[in-house]
């Protein structure tokens, strides 16, 4: 009985006795007889014959993961992600130097033998039982290649990976079944072909197209001698065949290789020195994966396109379903960035607001009557260093945005108006709008409990000059307070909540706004995206149209091509033709006359509507023209900074407000994009102006001759706001602060019951 060392291992002669019972099993399959017990070892041959019978004999291989390509909508590349950087190639397209390279260093008798090479088995069987370990493999390129189809099937789980790789008799032995199915099924030149695309080459490139641009930047096809002798010589060990790190221990490898290629007659001898002579030639081109990498500031842009993929049900009916496609790759996505639109919009965030900056902005812009988004920055760029961040502040949390979107402000006083239309108020609608009231009560709600003002909150307007009575035109111009609470109390919160619904206007955290009267001055968080979209309803006479950002999709799987359903923007009618047209003839006084003054554009019909929020936190400007709407918002992702006394982008404000750095950002923004762009006019409404003759007209006449923006503060009190000091007739507690904070951060606010917004 052979001895068992001290350790309890087994005795070279027991590891020997175990890798000869294997092989001589695998011969007796692929001769088809059952062989007697072999000597001292006591194999019974037949019965391991019909054990290994037994064994499954259908290798499922999964389409190889290939890179994606993300384009912008004229097929410019924006970013490649993936999990494996591998592109599929047919043994066509790779250099017949590299297939002679990788046979002659990992299988000389490829083309010889059969899935078992029982000549190499002996040799090695030889070599490791005289030196007391295993020292030298036998599997053949068919054997490696199944091996690296359960490591591809493992994906990034290290559980399986370790299953796969694990060197068990048990592992060995199917591992020689499936390869004996792969060699009847597949042939010689196809094993090959599916090696070279499915090994790892080191430096994150999987097959060797991936590792030919990763090490000389040029396809496979094209790879002489010497380079597809280095290739070959990594895989036997990646890490330490390096030539990145290690290029003296790389250039040996290439040269054993290259030896080895002149002995079994693929180059000649002479040919083998001139090769060992060549330098290395590296021309390494560092791995480009992710988001992170994408061009044109496009990161974020790119991560809300992966982000709709893992969302949207037409990819898989659950995530962990469409995470398995997008991971599997070989996609090719064309997307809705207009690169124009996209470099307009970066280069006027960069020219307002500093990275470096306390506060930072966003801007979004879509496509009215599409819901293409046609462009998304901000100033704080993708990444995980100082003035860096991975949270996309135009979009909602669930899509990777903060946690529950920032204080729209004033720009939630159109949506107030349009539902006031709706209800069949005249554009002409008069309300007496004070300086200062009381929060009107009762104040009827869809569920027909009426909302009463228990905490006896009251109004002000921005200035003590603000006096009316006021009809909706000048009201909107100059974002009058009270008389937009006179408005709700009116016609009641559930009209306003119908509007809201049908513009698709949530608050950030992907949560329905709370049925309260302060939601009509904005004091709620909602997402740059969401405000361009709905806008962009207005735009769009009345036809809202829910975001967009993927065109096309076509899947590479193995050397073939198919084309995937992609999500389709819904268009549904929101309000009237009518009164979309008068929402936008109230709006385009807001760019020519009102607090929206210095963001008008002056070659183009446009329209649009500033917000400042409680303690200017947060300052926005959303506006449109027929053609394109944009949202712009500037402010502190932790809702910290009050933007008073105050440098932004070089330049100091004493006070920060919706028309003086959101208005000029949209402007600047729109101007670009738009250029060379056709010039479409609203359909405008006849709304008659009030009494000019009025004592209060003249006196508000004398406030616009001086100049003077109604969307700032009065200094001497920071909380005398439009809107914001309502915050808490939000949810009937006390105005704490405003949303903020986002996942995995430091930030302290909640949902809160927080400010709302300014003009």
């Amino acid at each position: 009985m052979p001895k068992k060392r001290s350790g309890g291992g087994l005795s070279p002669t027991q590891q020997a006795a175990k890798f000869l019972g294997v092989s001589v099993l695998a011969g007796a399959v692929l001769a088809g007889i059952a062989l007697p017990a072999v000597g001292a070892l006591g194999l019974a041959a037949k019965g391991s014959v019909e054990g290994f019978d037994a064994l499954p004999a259908n290798l499922k291989t999964p389409p190889l993961s290939q890179r994606t390509t993300i384009l912008d909508a004229e097929g410019g590349t924006i970013a490649t992600v993936y999990s494996r950087d591998r592109t599929v190639v047919d043994l066509k397209d790779i250099s017949p130097y590299m297939q002679k390279a990788i046979v002659a260093i990992e299988d000389s008798r490829f083309y010889e033998h059969g899935a078992i090479d029982l000549k190499g088995v002996l040799r090695a069987l030889n070599k490791n039982a005289r030196s007391g370990e295993v020292s030298e493999g036998a599997s053949t390129l068919t054997q490696q290649y199944v091996k690296n189809v359960f490591v591809e099937e493992a994906g990034d789980d290290p559980t399986k990976v370790a299953q796969a790789t694990q060197q068990t008799i048990g592992r060995k032995i199917q591992e020689l079944k499936l390869a004996i199915q792969v060699e009847e099924e597949l042939g010689k030149k196809k094993i090959l072909e599916n090696y070279l695309n499915i090994t790892f080459f080191g430096q994150q490139a999987y097959g060797v197209e991936a590792a030919s641009q990763r090490y000389f930047s040029k396809h496979a096809k094209d790879l002489n001698v010497q380079e597809a002798a280095l290739l070959a010589g990594i895989v036997q060990s990646p890490s330490r065949y390096d030539p990145v790190n290690d290029e003296a221990e790389a250039t040996k490898r290439r040269n054993v290789v290259l030896n080895r290629m002149a002995q079994v007659g693929d180059i000649s001898t002479a040919e083998a020195e001139k090769a060992k002579k060549a330098p290395l030639g590296l021309k390494v081109s560092k791995p480009k994966n992710g988001c992170i990498t994408a061009v044109k500031n496009a990161s974020f842009f790119c991560d809300y396109v992966r982000e709709v993929f893992l969302s949207d049900k037409v990819f898989g009916k659950t995530r962990k379903d469409r995470a398995k496609v997008w991971n599997q790759g070989g996609l090719t996505i064309r997307t809705t960035l207009d690169p124009q639109a996209q470099a307009s919009v970066q280069q006027s965030l960069k020219d307002h607001v500093n990275q470096s900056d306390s506060v930072a902005a966003a801007s979004t812009l879509v496509e009215p009557g599409t819901g293409k988004v046609l462009a998304m920055g901000q100033t704080k760029p993708y990444g995980y260093g100082k003035n860096e961040t991975e949270i996309n502040y135009s979009v909602d949390h669930g899509m990777g945005g903060s946690n529950y979107g920032f204080p729209t402000g004033s720009t939630f006083k159109p949506f107030v108006a349009a539902a006031a239309l709706e209800e069949g108020r005249p554009a002409t609608q008069e309300y007496s709008s004070p300086y200062e009231m009381p929060y009107p009560e009762p104040v009827q709600t869809c569920s027909g409990k009426p909302w009463m003002n228990t905490a006896g909150e009251k109004v002000p307007n921005e200035s003590e000059s603000e006096v009316g009575p006021y009809r909706l035109k000048e009201a909107m111009a100059l974002s009058v307070n009270t008389y937009f609470v006179q408005m709700v109390a009116d016609i009641g919160l559930c009209p306003v909540m119908k509007m809201t619904d049908a513009l698709h206007v949530v608050q950030g955290s992907g949560d329905k706004l709370p049925e309260v009267p302060a939601v009509s001055l904005g004091s709620k968080g909602v997402a740059p995206l969401t405000m361009a979209s709905a806008y962009a309803a207005f735009a769009s006479r009345g036809m809202y149209c829910t975001p967009i950002v993927i065109e096309s999709i076509t899947q590479k799987i193995g050397n073939k091509q198919k084309s995937l359903d992609v999500p389709k923007s819904t268009c549904s009618r929101a309000m009237s033709e009518k009164t979309a047209d008068t929402v936008n003839t109230l709006l385009q006084g807001v760019v020519d006359s009102g607090t929206g003054k210095a963001a008008g554009l002056t070659d183009r019909a446009n329209a649009g509507k500033t917000g400042t929020t409680d303690e200017r936190k947060n300052a926005w400007f959303v506006g449109y023209t027929p053609n394109l709407s944009g949202a712009v918002w500037v402010g502190s992702a932790s809702q910290q900074v009050q933007m008073k006394n105050i440098t932004i982008g070089g330049q100091y404000h004493d006070l920060v407000f919706g028309g003086a750095v959101p208005g000029p950002i949209w402007k600047d923004a729109m101007t670009g994009a738009l250029a060379g762009k056709d010039s479409p006019s609203f359909n405008l409404v006849n709304i008659p102006d009030e009494d000019k003759d009025k004592d209060k007209n003249k006196d508000k006449d004398k406030d616009k001759d001086k100049d003077k923006d109604r969307d700032k503060e009065k200094p001497d009190d920071g909380n005398n706001g439009d809107d914001g000091f309502i915050g808490g007739l939000t949810d009937g507690g006390t105005g704490d602060g405003g949303p903020g904070g986002f996942p995995g951060g430091n930030l302290i606010q909640g949902p809160g019951n927080g400010p709302g917004g300014r003009r």
